[in-house]
């Protein structure tokens, strides 16, 4: 903030014909200056009152809406411990977090501090607020039985036990069946890109079939881009190593052809690689017809996850790889690399999902 012998000094109409607002106004309008006073007026009396820019305030937070001055206390009365605490709204108490004792205990709070303040109910008796800020949170209780303490995804123990046995069952039934799939007819296919947002462009595309078969791997020259810093680092795609590669456009009528054939299209995240590799066609009714065919391995290998290993956490494909006890055909995190990985995780998850 500036020092106050360099804000400009000027009447309070000056300030005011400029639509200054004063630190009082905006207290009133619970609003806060995000820069220093715009302006000073001084006083006959010597006092300083600042003015500041409309246009560098905001709202205040709600606590902090009675919290800039000191105020009187409505009503004091004083407590066994010698404080002396004011009679205030529900409404004023809420916006301080102060609440009741009852209220704090369906919040599962505890109280272990003294009041902070009081209202007065219709007899006249008093009903005291704690600050929410000085109250210990108690463990909480299970969403569905609503007897033991929480464990995991606001479960208890026994809860979330009988609730995984049954997922199980679910997912180990959903991954054991027989799908009748053939491999020629399953695609799997990865990108990688100049950056994970709408605007990037793609450096490479991979396809392969249920068999690792490779039916198309090549380095994609971008249009617009001409660095991808950042995610080289990952993938090792530099931009002299797209120089004499074909744009999207010279490719485009082959992948059309491949998922035109195809039963389904699979990939480890769908939803990025799907983003982007859909603007190779014109129309929505043709981007739609390829996302039915879509499948996520990646959506497919949390859920096993979520089933049979809770306590991990990590979920990329080189995790899926590690999990599932499978090996790498190439160097992890290029597209052709990538794309195998993928349909070898797919096959580990549904083991009868093809025909043969």
């Amino acid at each position: 903030m500036e020092e106050p012998s360099q804000i400009p000094v000027m009447t309070a109409g000056q300030a005011e014909a400029r639509h200054y607002l004063s630190g009082e106004l905006l207290e009133t309008m619970h609003l806060e200056p995000t820069r220093g006073p715009a302006a000073q007026t001084l006083a006959a009396d010597g006092t300083v009152k600042y003015y500041y820019d409309p246009r560098y305030v905001r709202e205040a937070a709600p606590e902090n809406w009675y919290q800039s001055r000191p105020e009187p206390l409505i009503d004091p009365i004083k407590l066994e411990d010698g404080r002396e605490i004011g009679r205030m709204s529900t409404k004023r108490a809420a916006l301080l977090n102060y609440y009741t004792k009852d209220r704090l205990a369906q919040m599962h709070y505890d109280v272990v501090a003294g009041p902070v303040a009081y209202t007065k109910r219709f007899d006249r008796s008093i009903l005291y607020f704690y600050d929410k800020a000085e109250a210990i949170r108690q463990p909480l209780p299970c969403v569905k039985c609503g007897k033991d303490i929480r464990y995991r995804h606001k479960l208890c123990r026994a809860c979330f036990e009988k609730e995984m046995d049954q997922r199980r069952i679910e997912g180990d039934a959903h991954r054991a069946a027989y799908y009748h799939a053939k491999r020629e007819k399953t695609l799997f296919f990865d990108l990688e890109l100049t950056g994970v947002y709408d605007h990037d462009e793609i450096l490479s595309v991979s396809i392969t079939d249920g068999a690792c078969n490779v039916l198309m791997d090549t380095l994609v020259h971008p249009v617009r881009k001409r660095k991808w810093k950042e995610t080289e680092k990952i993938h090792g795609i530099t931009p002299e190593m797209v120089t004499d590669a074909p744009y999207l456009k010279d490719i485009t009528p082959e992948i059309k052809r491949l998922f035109a054939e195809a039963d389904a299209v699979i990939a480890y995240g769908i939803a990025t690689d799907y983003n982007h590799i859909k603007y190779i066609y014109d129309t929505e009714a043709e981007r739609q017809k390829l996302r039915r065919k879509t499948k996520c391995a990646a959506m497919e290998y949390n859920r096993f996850v979520q089933e049979h290993h809770p306590e991990l956490t990590h979920l990329s494909l080189t995790d899926a790889m590690e999990t599932l006890g499978l090996s790498w055909d190439g160097v992890a995190h290029t597209s052709i690399a990538d794309t195998i990985a993928c349909a070898k995780v797919w096959e580990a998850l549904f083991p009868n999902y093809y025909d043969d």
